[in-house]
């Protein structure tokens, strides 16, 4: 008899902001809009819930976790194609039930060979573009796809793309918060040919409930499916990214393409209350996660609670340390010495928390000394029945990425290159042939030597505050999978840029409604500047993993459409 899959879907009520990006109201903290998805054999969450029912129909027809990660990706860049594709960079960690091992895999791209800070001086041009080829990166999305699959794939890359090639030609209903971030793309879409070809329907965006089609797609897709990755970095489509390349004046040369290589890698981890907490190493941001753990863990959170001033005055400079050390030290390894094992140490975090004072808020941060020698991004989890778990997120970067499109391949190209600094003395400096500071970050925690939590959560600078809210949710103040990551959350902007920018002295704290006027204003009085927002970036999606019962919880929240099902 078959087991009927359980669907958790968003029905908290829409609002819309000037921008036209649809936003929710959330519940209070430490409450839940809607009950944690509990199954027994297998876990998805996505930010789509038709992306998610894919992912489970490969798990039903016995694919692994990989297996359904690849599928739920492929989907995404069909459905979410302002957040996602295949002209985009991915990171993973994967635990493998099989061997008991956690692998990390960076599928980030590199700068062109031609990319140098010369060329752009001569250009007259003192940062790199936000939009247009200049800020192009190769795409590593496709090769971080052909990396897992070979590693620990089980079913036909071309069984996994079919759903999505199917979706594309057919077309897929557009639901409420992706109608929402197409509407705030419009005048970016409008201004290149081949995105308004694309993303447009006869001239004006996608809106909610109507049928997107993206029959470009699907045979780019078909494709893939049919020659593997090569048919994307040395085939077909690589020729034509070449030509679309020399057609605007980009920098990507077919050298770039077929030289391009992941990298797998080894997790980076802390512990935080017997929890052990992992995330990749730089050039993205994920340690900056264990630095503010392990600054935390001094404290205790429990007693102070989720609506205390004092927590979230910890919070803000614990985030104002970590991402100062940010700004000075990640960049690409390959490039750069990054004192890792220093940065993510208890005895650092000791002398950085030393800097705190909680009556006072800290201005004008900056790194320590470790002894050295806007995004948009979609977010998946799955867990399997024999419990091999994938934590997955890909990113164009900026929605829509460049707001390039080649009109005949079917997918925006990433802006990851502008994240380069062209300060010659800074570590994220660009250089040919190096990846670029990455901001999304995929998160997996163990318990006892078992996969307990796989999570994430989307938008930029938000994601390694994200990650701890939703971790010291869970362990200091025992929130349920649903409520860890519907609670009200801050956001702290202002932090020195990886580009080389100064640090907004104390910044700028962006709080959701549910946070209490009177932490607000003692916030405030300590010297935080506040401002209230409907709501902070973000979506999340998490599995937690329960061995003692035998079972998966399953999680998303109001910030996306997302779904969570299992089986």
């Amino acid at each position: 008899m078959s087991r009927v899959a359980l669907i958790s879907v968003v029905t908290l009520p829409l609002l819309w902001e000037e921008d036209g990006v649809a936003q929710r109201s959330l519940p209070p903290a430490g409450q839940a809009g809607r009950s944690v998805v509990i199954a027994s054999q297998g876990m998805v969450c996505s930010a789509h819930p038709l992306a998610t029912q894919i992912g489970l129909d490969v798990l039903k027809k016995g694919g692994n976790a990989v297996d359904a990660a690849i599928a739920v990706n492929a989907a995404l860049g069909v459905m979410e194609p302002m957040s996602c594709g295949i002209g985009g960079d991915l990171f993973a960690i994967v635990w493998d039930a099989q061997t008991q091992t956690l692998h990390g895999l960076n599928a980030s791209g590199r700068s062109p060979a031609a990319a140098t800070r010369e060329l752009f001086a001569q250009r007259g041009l003192a940062e790199i573009p936000e939009l247009g080829p200049l800020s192009w990166s190769v795409p590593g999305c496709v090769d971080g796809w052909h990396e897992l699959h070979q590693r620990f794939g089980t079913r036909p890359l071309a069984e996994l793309l079919q759903p999505s090639i199917d979706y594309a030609e057919s077309g897929v209903p557009v639901p409420e918060i992706i109608a929402g971030y197409w509407h705030s793309s419009r005048r970016k879409l409008a201004a290149d040919e081949g995105s308004s070809k694309v993303f447009l329907i006869n001239g004006e965006v996608p809106r909610l409930g109507q049928i997107f089609k993206n029959p470009a797609l699907a045979g780019t897709y078909r494709q893939i499916a049919q020659q593997g990755r090569d048919a994307f970095y040395r085939g077909s489509i690589a020729q034509q990214l070449v030509d679309y390349s020399r057609k605007l004046g980009g920098l990507l040369s077919a050298d770039d393409l077929a030289q391009h290589t992941s990298t797998w890698v080894d997790p980076v981890s802390t512990t935080y209350r017997g929890v052990t907490v992992y995330e990749l190493p730089p050039n993205g941001q994920g340690i900056a996660v264990l630095q503010m753990l392990n600054i935390l863990e001094g404290y205790n959170l429990s007693g102070l609670g989720p609506q205390s001033a004092d927590y979230w005055h910890l919070f803000i400079e614990a985030k104002k340390l970590a991402y100062a050390d940010r700004a000075r030290f990640y960049a690409d390894p390959q490039f750069t010495k990054v004192p890792v094992a220093s940065l993510v140490s208890k005895s650092y975090a000791e002398t950085r928390r030393r800097q705190i004072r909680l009556d006072q808020a800290l201005s004008d941060v900056e790194p320590g000394d470790p002894k050295l020698g806007h995004s948009d991004t979609t977010y998946l989890c799955v867990v399997d029945k024999n419990r091999n778990c994938v934590s997955l997120i890909q990113s164009n970067y900026h929605g829509f990425g460049s707001g390039n499109t080649p009109p005949t391949l079917g997918f925006a190209l990433q802006n990851r290159g502008t994240s380069f600094a062209l300060d010659a003395e800074h570590p994220n400096r660009l250089e040919p042939r190096k990846r670029p500071f990455h901001t999304i970050i995929p998160g997996l925690a163990l318990k006892e030597g078992k996969p307990w939590l796989v999570f994430g959560v989307m938008g930029g600078d938000m994601q390694p505050q994200g990650h701890v809210q939703i971790l010291v949710n869970l362990i200091d103040f025992k929130m349920n999978l649903q409520a860890a990551g519907e609670a009200p959350r801050i956001e702290h902007r202002g932090s020195a840029s990886p580009k080389g920018r100064p640090a907004d002295g104390a910044g700028l704290v962006l709080a959701e409604p549910g946070i209490p006027e009177d932490v607000v204003k003692e916030l405030q009085r300590r010297g935080h500047r506040v401002e209230r927002v409907r709501m902070n970036g973000g979506g999340y999606q998490a599995i937690l993993v329960d061995f003692d019962n035998g079972v998966l919880h399953g999680a998303t929240e109001a910030r996306k459409d997302g779904a969570a099902a299992g089986y």
